[in-house]
């Protein structure tokens, strides 16, 4: 491989929402190859190699990089070889352990920009898992939002409260709020964020079903109401910063924002990695708990 390094895992992260439709096969046959991650190996709907969340040590290769730490969009693996511009630096002042978040940071900055310029003054984020929290606690930085984190599972208090937001279950969630953003993976969530929708507001759609055939509330005040629904996706930077913003760079601006201790609620007790077979199982379960599940790799 030219221009290759090797990289010994120190840490990963699975994604569970994403994990979990894989791992049930439920990736539908016309998103196979949108939904390759970067270095997967296999095919849909198995056997596949799948994961994009590792953060490791450069043990050899290009000089620049050798024996820094890095974060790599790579499946769950010990050691692997990935090209030199695969590996992205991960700051000093970010924790090596933290850092295996890129990825979901990632995935929440380019969902604060394709919810528009704003400004927004009341937002709802409609499910607290990883992506929900990330996106919720960026509308708070970046769009200078007040942020209500929605959530059926009343134990994610704790999570609105360490970054600064607030916490309703969804009887008790703000209405007419000019943006929300619906990550909750669920036809019931989905429905609690067009409620929540104020007039002309948008909806951002953050989560992804797989093949499911998911019932969307589009009667009642949806259309009366003159509501916006759109999709965000990770795979390209949003259109409002395409023109100035290389994947590589919104890569490295969401390992910069990692920078922050009050990050590491989302974490779970981490995994070994030679456990992980026998965890999965527990990990993907529904209803697990389960927030951000870290994999360590002894050294």
């Amino acid at each position: 491989m030219p221009s290759a390094v090797r990289v010994r895992a120190l840490h990963g992260a699975i994604s569970r929402g994403t994990e979990a439709l894989i791992t049930h096969g439920r990736v539908p046959p016309s998103e196979y190859q949108r939904m390759r991650a970067p270095f997967m190996a296999g095919e849909f709907p198995f056997p596949v190699k799948y994961g994009y969340a590792t953060v490791g040590v450069v043990e050899s290769g290009s000089g620049d990089l050798l024996g820094r730490t890095v974060f790599t969009l790579h499946p769950h693996q010990t050691v692997f070889d990935v090209p030199a511009n695969a590996a992205v630096p991960v700051p000093t002042d970010v924790p090596a352990s933290r850092a295996v978040l890129a990825a979901n940071m990632e995935t929440a900055l380019n969902a604060v920009w394709d919810a528009g310029a704003g400004p927004f003054g009341s937002v709802a984020v409609v499910g607290a898992g990883v992506v929900g929290a990330l996106t919720g606690l960026l509308c708070q930085e970046l769009a200078s939002a007040d942020v209500t984190l929605v959530d059926v599972d009343p134990s994610r208090t704790s999570v609105a409260s360490r970054f600064g937001l607030e916490f309703a279950m969804p009887e008790m969630a703000p209405t007419d709020c000019a943006l929300v953003i619906h990550a909750s993976a669920s036809a019931a969530g989905l429905a609690t964020a067009l409620r929540l929708a104020g007039d002309e507001a948008t909806v951002l759609e953050l989560s992804w079903y797989g093949s499911a055939d998911v019932p969307v509330p589009l009667g009642g005040a949806f259309h009366s109401r003159r509501l916006k629904l759109i999709a965000s996706q990770v795979g390209k930077v949003a259109p409002s910063h395409r023109q100035e913003w290389t994947h590589r760079r919104r890569l490295e601006k969401a390992l910069s924002l990692l920078a922050d201790e009050r990050l590491d609620v989302l974490f779970d007790t981490p995994v070994a990695f030679e456990d992980l077979p026998a965890e999965l199982p527990r990990i993907l379960a529904p209803g697990s708990g389960v927030l951000c599940q870290r994999i360590d790799y002894s050294r």
